[in-house]
């Protein structure tokens, strides 16, 4: 199995190459672990640092965005073979170590796609009424599609190979 770990990045040179590094070398079940950097169009030095760890960049031409950062990275990823594909961040607002854990499902074939929870452990990172929308976001997630959402908005997410061809424009 082939496992893409994509970051969408907008001038993020103070994290991108410590978070890239972070990211697990082996994953029980996994073969073959790589990353895609997807630059939306970072005026600083984010390519630079990117770039002296060895992963794949794809540059976009000017600031167009997450969505369109995420689209190109599905994109990639699908090009490239992967079996899984996750999408984080390069504030470390998801800790990489959790990688393993978020694929899990996917692995074991009861899952297409799953979604980490930032407020698993107690953590209340926003502002209370930010908060109360997250939670507000999640309650309609759950009641319309039927399945447990704890963070909707989260963007720590793992999609197989299926799952990336539906959200794919190809």
């Amino acid at each position: 199995m082939k496992l893409i770990v994509q970051i969408p990045c907008y001038n993020e040179e103070k994290t991108i190459k410590e978070m890239i590094e972070s990211i697990p070398g082996q994953i029980a079940g996994i073969d073959s672990i790589e990353t895609i950097i997807i630059d939306d169009g970072s005026t600083d030095a984010t390519v630079k640092r990117a770039a002296e760890t060895g992963c794949k960049i794809i540059s976009l031409p000017r600031h167009k965005g997450l969505a369109a950062a995420f689209s190109a990275g599905i994109e990639a990823a699908i090009e490239m073979g992967a079996d899984i594909l996750v999408n984080t961040d390069a504030d470390f607002q998801y800790p990489s170590n959790f990688i393993p854990a978020l694929i899990k499902p996917i692995q074991d074939g009861t899952a297409d796609m799953t979604i980490g929870n930032r407020f698993s452990n107690g953590n209340k990172p926003f502002s209370p009424i930010k908060m109360f929308f997250q939670d507000f976001g999640s309650r309609v997630v759950r009641l319309f599609s039927g399945v447990k959402v704890s963070d909707a908005a989260s963007g720590f997410r793992a999609f197989s190979r299926d799952a990336m061809k539906k959200n794919s424009h190809s």
